[in-house]
């Protein structure tokens, strides 16, 4: 019986590896973004010379980690700084304004507006405990917190006991841009019931500018020849804007 030669495999071992696919190569780690440990840097900034070192938008960028806690918070800090002017004012602005700002939600909002409320009760303690005319300065430092970024007119009046203590601060007038209503009548009514013995007059202008306009010099008129007649002095009445606080008393208009 005739043998036949054995039947050979068309493809050579070299090209059998040859056809063979190559392993996948592992894809390169990804580069970290360029703001990797930027939040432990600005801590450890801080932590070493004091928040006093940090310049405004970088204090900001610390209050943004608590409600943003992932992610570079730079470019928001910089531009709520570049839409509302200072660290100030936007501490200060309205939490609708706030939210206009993309990036800003609601967590954010409220953490701004904490920090605006916590600075205004620390400053009118000071106020509170010592007789508000030995204590002067802490009251301007107090009318400013409240009222300097403040975005509509607002009309608040101290009410103050026979040592010129702290009685009340209360909100009397809310308006517009550039008006709030007082009525001098309510005002008195108001200042007998607390028993006051004196008061201040404290208001803003929300476009920066204290000096006090004629209808300023007019009101607090009515106001001081109705409290005459009640024997409740009207000590000062404080016009607040950005640029400064303007002082009736000192400006001899009082």
């Amino acid at each position: 019986m005739e043998r036949r030669p054995a039947l050979q495999d068309a493809t050579p071992q070299a090209d059998l590896w040859a056809a063979s696919p190559d392993p996948p190569a592992k894809a390169a780690p990804a580069p970290p973004p360029h703001y990797a440990g930027h939040r432990e840097r600005l801590r450890d900034r801080a932590a070493a010379g004091g928040l006093a070192a940090l310049p405004d938008y970088e204090v900001l960028e610390l209050l943004l980690f608590r409600a943003i806690p992932r992610g570079d918070v730079k470019p928001l800090a910089k531009q709520l700084m570049a839409r509302f002017g200072s660290l100030g004012a936007v501490l200060g602005a309205e939490r609708e304004a706030l939210q206009s700002v993309r990036g800003v939600g609601e967590a954010v909002a409220l953490d701004l507006k904490l920090v605006q409320e916590a600075a205004l009760r620390a400053s009118r303690e000071v106020v509170a405990r010592r007789p508000v005319i030995s204590s002067w300065s802490a009251l301007l430092a107090y009318v400013k917190t409240a009222l300097a970024h403040e975005p509509r007119e607002q009309v608040r009046v101290l009410f103050l006991d026979k040592k010129n203590q702290l009685i009340a601060d209360e909100v009397t007038g809310e308006g517009t841009v550039d008006h709030a209503p007082v009525y001098p009548r309510e005002l008195m009514r108001r200042a007998l019931e607390l028993s006051a013995s004196a008061l201040i007059l404290v208001h803003n202008h929300p476009s920066g500018d204290p000096t006090p306009s004629s209808a300023d010099v007019e009101i607090t008129r009515q106001i001081v020849e109705a409290g005459r007649a009640l024997r409740i002095s009207v000590h000062d009445h404080l016009v607040v804007g950005r640029d400064g606080i303007a002082s009736f008393k000192a400006l001899g208009l009082l």
